[in-house]
């Protein structure tokens, strides 16, 4: 960085003290002061006379000819970090986004290319990125998702005059994999096996399969046999397209049970990923949900968690239901992950709502099943609707639209 200057001029007053700064800048430099109050560093006379003759034909601003040598990515980085902190402040941009941009940041942008001066950032630079990316085995998707933040640090330096154009960023190919979903006799499998391990009172198993025994087995006993929360939740994922961060965070204030030509779940849930309208559950969500609220003997405050209220610590909460969803699908005789390789987690029960109205949903739109899921048409074209086939809506395809006579039109 160039050290601060003694000399600070107003942008406004640059013409007027012309004749006095030309032998002042043989010694050191000056700082102008735009009329925001930033400061732009004038490094040496060669520059001071460009701008002096650039402004003479065009009134040109010194930002366009200042303060770019001495700032490097790592500079504007801060500078897009603070703007997109104040982006959190105000609703528009999610803290938890906020803290994975910054620590991508740090963990290969800045020490690729952080002491790199923004205007020198050319082809080779993103090079050096992308192979410390390709070194951490980083996949296509989150390759795509580093450029993404550098391509944020080039435009701000771009929107600020630093640099004069974007220099181009490799295009990385990202194969979408479909998400990881159970098909409807899976669905019904493991619903029965959690059903019976509950009513059992059995252990889980204190080994991992191929693996030997766990070093350290972090569940403690009295969660070793199944609770009828687990039952119950698989139910209400699949009939209401949460999240599993939704069932972390959900509270029985969250639902208001609605009554009318269809009965369904009103959930009301904290905002997750930009999205905060409500959720329709399907009447599934009803009946399971009413008889797991049967289940708590000491009964039910709004303020409690729906699932697991006892354990408060809600990330192990999390972590509980995982493991026991691993339990159920072993005994269920079901890989741990799909045939494209696709870990199975709680994620998998909420891919399986998606899909399941996909299929099942008479004539439903992707738009109101996007809107409901709190998830975008995009998505679910990528992610979901990738995997169906003509064959699986075959009735569909072949169905035939009722024959309408024409108004006013007699009969030959």
């Amino acid at each position: 960085m160039t050290p601060e200057a003694p000399c600070l001029v107003p942008s406004e007053r640059l013409h007027e003290l012309m004749p006095s700064l030309s032998p002042l800048l043989r010694r050191e430099p000056i700082a102008v002061a735009g009329p925001d109050g930033e400061r732009y560093f004038l490094l040496d006379q060669a520059q001071f006379e460009a701008w002096r003759e650039a402004s003479g034909r065009s009134q040109a601003s010194p930002r366009a000819l200042t303060g770019r040598v001495d700032l490097t990515v790592g500079d504007v980085a801060d500078r897009l970090m603070e703007q997109e902190h104040r982006r959190v402040r105000s609703g528009d941009f999610a803290e938890a986004s906020w803290h994975i941009m910054r620590n991508r940041l740090d963990r290969h942008i800045l020490p690729a290319m952080g002491h790199t001066p923004i205007a020198q950032v050319d082809r080779q630079a993103i090079e050096a990125l992308m192979t410390r990316l390709l070194d951490e085995q980083a996949s296509p998707t989150t390759q795509s998702q580093y450029l993404v933040i550098v391509r944020k640090v080039l435009k701000l330096a771009h929107q600020e005059r630093w640099i004069d154009r974007v220099p181009d960023l490799p295009r990385v190919r990202v194969n979408h994999k479909p998400r990881t979903a159970l098909t409807l006799p899976q669905y019904r499998r493991i619903l029965r096996v959690a059903k019976t391990l509950s009513a059992q009172g059995r252990e889980a198993p204190i080994f991992k399969t191929g693996d030997g025994q766990r070093v350290r087995f972090w569940v403690t006993p009295r969660y070793r046999t199944l609770p009828p929360d687990l039952y119950a939740l698989i139910i209400f994922m699949v009939n209401s397209f949460v999240r599993p961060s939704d069932i972390k965070n959900l509270r029985h204030h969250h639902i208001e049970t609605v009554r009318g030509a269809h009965t369904y779940l009103r959930l009301t849930l904290p905002e997750s990923k930009r999205h905060d309208k409500p959720i329709v559950s399907l009447q599934p969500a009803v009946r399971v949900y009413e008889w797991l609220c049967q289940q708590r003997a000491e009964g039910v405050q709004e303020d409690d968690w729906v699932f697991l209220p006892q354990e408060k610590d809600r990330e192990h909460a999390l972590g509980l239901f995982n493991f026991w969803l691993k339990w159920v699908l072993r005994e269920a005789g079901l890989g741990l992950t799909d045939a494209h390789g696709q870990a199975r987690t709680l994620y998998c029960l909420r891919h399986t709502a998606i899909t399941f109205r996909l299929l099942y949903g008479e004539g439903i739109d992707m738009l109101t099943l996007a809107r409901n899921a709190r998830t975008s048409v995009d998505m679910i074209e990528k992610f979901y609707a990738s995997t169906l086939t003509g064959e699986m809506n075959v009735g569909l395809l072949q169905s035939r639209r009722a024959q309408k006579k024409a108004p006013g039109l007699a009969r030959g």
